[in-house]
């Protein structure tokens, strides 16, 4: 009965050992060292040293291993559900290419479906580029699921992030850079548990600086082919950030064009890169021309045009009030607000951004990696590393230009923020092999303690520990308020017309409005109340649907039949 009782309480004065929350979590990463340390023998080096030898088995079990980890977790941690406005918009432009096309006509009573990232003229789209809504509509079509879709592009990562680092390093500190690509980026991260994307960006950036080393190397077909390919997945994910990673390529080369031969030879590879890029690019303009009506305006552009999300670094003042506002006319307002002050000139809010931003970068490195970091300034004396260091300054730089940061908009250099971890453990393992075991044990056994406390899926547990989880980011039980209406929706037969009505006192960013591609033959589509008189156009265009009245500022949010 003892046993039972020690996990009831994590307040020390009432727990049977006297333990709280962080005593368990020290005596379990103590006991998980313990265990290395007991298994941990020559025989396992040595079928370690047989594995790193056959480099494509090894890509398989690192792309198959996050996978299977993260299906283990469905039973506590089912197939994660939108709840940001960011997934709505990638999962539109998946339902628009599951059609078969680039955008949507607009509807036309298109004022009650206006949500955030979303236009509705000339087309009816979101506003983001293709890349993370064709990986999910890759994932529905062959699974059923867009997060199928997220899934593989993890998995995708994981493989050729092992790929990327063999081109930089030995086989041995490859594998190990595959397994750390694993616990980081695998089945409690961000990126396998959202729609908003990063993992197909990161493929982009392991094709790329994968094909780097060998390119300069041999100037092979193959190599410039993949560099390519990277290129163009960059531009269908992060076409501004794509201008960042072309910028790196070129200063990479730059000190090979000094020799005639190897110039000549690389010369050779351009039009190789640039055919093998040109159908992203080819993509890219088409979708622009279905959905702004120009091949050269982004949709995210002409969004800014007509939201103005955000168009400018000082504030200016909100004559209309919030609850007036359309969404993305709130959003700009707000984002002016928080991230300008005014007075402040611009260069003081670059660095200050810069600054703030430097705690986001934890989100690429797991906590014992820190101490491995300075040991990476060791390997600087080489052209090599220094321009990894110098890409890395590139990407924080010219991405702190934008207010808005999210680690996933410079995915891209996820497998260098990698190759930086393991270039340090190698300087350091030169200096103490002990220091460098260590360090990458506790890097193991902080994952394992994490995922085996989600593995376990013990709610009071689960939720006494979680205050003290860092940069784990994993949907537990149950959906969202929005979800658990879509749930009461789907046990009602017909379908149904949904209008929501916000309080005046409403948070703009708890959006709700958010449609198929096909609004016309959705099960629910969700409207914006816009008052009886115009709702009742709207019933009228939808005379078969059963409609009803959301208020999602009701504590819990009301669904009644709707009363005019």
């Amino acid at each position: 009965m003892f046993f039972p009782h020690l996990f009831q309480s994590f307040i020390p004065r009432e727990n049977p050992l006297g333990f709280g929350g962080a005593d368990f979590i020290v005596l379990a990463l103590t006991a998980i060292l313990v265990l290395f340390a007991l298994i941990w023998r020559p025989w396992v080096i040595a079928h370690v040293a047989k594995l790193e030898k056959r480099a494509l088995l090894c890509a398989i079990i690192l792309a198959a291993l996050p996978v299977v980890l993260r299906m283990a977790l469905l039973p506590g941690h089912p197939a994660p559900r939108p709840q940001v406005y960011d997934e709505f918009a990638h999962l539109l432009t998946a339902d628009t290419l599951r059609h078969f096309r680039l955008a949507n006509p607009p509807h036309p009573l298109h004022r009650f479906f206006e949500t955030f990232y979303v236009i509705q003229q000339p087309s009816y789209s979101s506003i983001y580029p293709i890349g993370q809504g064709l990986a999910l509509a890759v994932g529905r079509v062959l699974f059923g699921r867009p997060w199928a879709g997220v899934v593989l592009s993890v998995a995708a990562f994981c493989g050729l992030c092992y790929w990327m680092l063999r081109g930089w390093t030995t086989p041995r500190w490859a594998l190990v850079g595959g397994v750390l690509a694993v616990i980081e980026f695998g089945p409690l991260n961000e990126w396998m548990n959202d729609y908003w994307g990063g993992a197909v960006s990161a493929v982009a950036g392991c094709l790329v600086f994968g094909a780097l080393p060998r390119l300069r190397a041999q100037a092979r077909r193959r190599d410039a082919v993949l560099l390519g390919l990277g290129l163009g997945v960059q531009l269908l994910t992060r076409p501004f950030e794509s201008v960042l990673l072309v910028l790196c390529v070129i200063l990479f080369f730059l000190p090979a064009l000094r020799n005639r031969d190897s110039a000549r030879r690389l010369l050779r590879a351009v039009p190789i890169i640039a055919l093998s890029a040109a159908p992203a690019i080819l993509l890219t303009l088409a979708q622009n021309r279905q959905v702004t009506g120009s091949s050269m305006t982004l949709p995210y552009m002409l969004s800014r045009y007509q939201y103005g999300v955000p168009t400018t670094f000082t504030i200016q003042p909100n004559p209309v009030p919030h609850n007036q506002l359309t969404p993305q006319q709130a959003l700009a307002y707000r984002s002016q607000s928080s991230y300008h002050g005014a007075g402040t000139d611009t260069v003081n809010r670059y660095f200050g951004r810069l600054e703030y931003r430097a705690r986001f970068y934890r989100f690429f490195f797991l906590t014992p990696l820190y101490l491995a970091l300075p040991f990476f300034l060791l390997a600087l004396r080489e052209f090599r590393y220094a321009w990894v260091a110098m890409t890395l300054a590139i990407f924080a730089l010219g991405s702190n230009f934008y207010p808005f940061f999210f680690p996933h908009y410079i995915a891209a250099v996820t497998c260098l923020f990698v190759l930086v971890s393991i270039v340090g453990l190698e300087r350091l393992n030169r200096l103490s092999r002990a220091a460098a075991r260590l360090i990458l044990l506790l890097s193991i056994a902080q994952f394992l303690f994490w995922y085996g406390l989600h593995l376990a899926g013990d709610p009071d547990f689960s939720l006494e520990v979680r205050r003290y989880e860092t940069w784990d980011w994993i949907n537990h039980q149950g959906g969202d308020r929005r979800s658990s209406v879509v749930d009461a929706l789907n046990e009602v037969p017909g379908d149904h017309l949904v209008f929501v009505r916000y309080y005046p006192q409403h948070i703009f960013q708890d959006e709700w409005v958010y449609n198929e591609a096909e609004i016309d033959r959705a099960h629910i589509v969700w409207a914006r109340d816009l008052g009886a008189q115009e709702d009742q156009k709207l019933i009228e265009y939808y005379p078969a649907r059963t409609t009803w009245l959301l208020e999602p500022d009701f504590r819990p949010p009301r669904l009644t039949r709707y009363e005019p």
